[in-house]
């Protein structure tokens, strides 16, 4: 069996989905199945990751010949919103068009039940959940780094973080206040700004960020984040599953979210805490909690449980079953 893997604006797309594609290759890898990057319908399956207009005219000409296409779900109209610049503009006519690229596949791959429930309400093409899973690996040796990262941006613990490009849907306002209500605490986000692809009022937010809150901007090793950081705390708005959260999981940390329906699957007080209800209070309330040296071993040590459901090795059988269901 031959895939052509491919992703569309591979050079410019990062954050969630760049890490999603890279997962699924190092899953291919793990499965030995032969596969291309590049489109091309000299395969037996045509995989697409971002239905652009490329990837709508390859999926369109395999259907015509017969190769199956499956199409990964990883943007929906509603996760588009609140993160660059014109994105909400974009946002509504978005979704007449994913209905309409979507249901050129044979099969589309959900990241999550959750994005399963907003695809189904797309187009009737048959949806499987995969998760985009964790790479355990990637973050071998982080806590080695603790210390050089910590004195690289001034972090005391407890440090409540976040990781990811800084976007105002991830739940950048509440980040932000909730520094300013924890003044003997550290907040550091890690990850891209691109301040010149933001809105007024994201960059109004970071610019005027308590001097407690820190944003790292890009660095180049991921594994700093987690081994500067102690809480990982994600109030995002919507999301389609979070890669960040199982990277946090995977290394042990205790994490804080916002009771949303994509974070269904996480029973509070459990594997993580919950805020739930209006406001930045709920938050809080849980970061008062969380400063219970305690309370952050047992929780993070059952996200670390928890997140081995999610290992690369545990997902990738998930991928070779769907193929061998689509191909004739």
């Amino acid at each position: 069996m031959k895939i052509s893997h491919y992703f569309e604006l591979e050079d410019h797309v990062t954050g969630g989905i760049s890490e999603s594609v890279a997962h699924q290759r190092a899953m291919l890898d793990q499965l030995g199945l032969q596969y291309t990057t590049e489109p091309t319908l000299e395969a037996d399956v045509f995989h697409c990751n971002l239905m652009g207009p490329r990837s709508v005219w390859y999926a369109r000409r395999a259907r015509s010949k017969g190769i199956p296409v499956v199409a990964n779900t990883h943007v929906t109209a509603e996760d588009f919103g609140d993160s660059f610049r014109f994105t909400n503009a974009l946002a509504k006519p978005l979704k007449p068009y994913l209905r309409w690229a979507y249901g050129l596949a044979d099969a589309l791959v959900c990241p999550s039940e959750y994005n399963q429930g907003l695809i189904e309400g797309y187009t009737d093409t048959p949806t499987t959940v995969i998760s985009n899973g964790v790479d355990r690996g990637k973050l071998e040796g982080f806590d080695s780094l603790e210390a050089e990262y910590r004195d690289r941006y001034d972090l005391e613990s407890p440090t409540v973080f976040l990781v990811g490009h800084v976007i105002k849907r991830k739940g950048l306002e509440t980040f932000v206040e909730l520094a300013r209500r924890l003044p003997d605490m550290d907040f550091a986000w890690f990850g891209p700004l691109d301040l010149s692809l933001k809105g007024r009022e994201t960059t109004q937010l970071i610019e005027n960020a308590p001097e407690n809150c820190t944003f790292t901007g890009f660095i180049d090793d991921i594994r700093g984040a987690y081994a500067a950081g102690d809480i990982f705390c994600f109030p995002t708005h919507e999301e389609n599953e979070g890669i960040a959260l199982l990277e946090a999981m995977a290394a042990g940390k205790p994490v804080l979210v916002r009771d949303i329906e994509t974070f269904s699957w996480l029973e509070d007080g459990a594997d993580c805490l919950k805020a739930s209800g209006d406001g930045v209070a709920p938050f809080v309330d849980a970061l008062e909690r969380l400063r219970d040296p305690a309370l952050r071993d047992r929780l993070g040590s059952n996200a670390a449980d928890r997140s081995e459901a999610f290992s690369l090795e545990a997902v990738a059988n998930q991928y070779q079953s769907l193929y061998t269901a689509v191909t004739p």
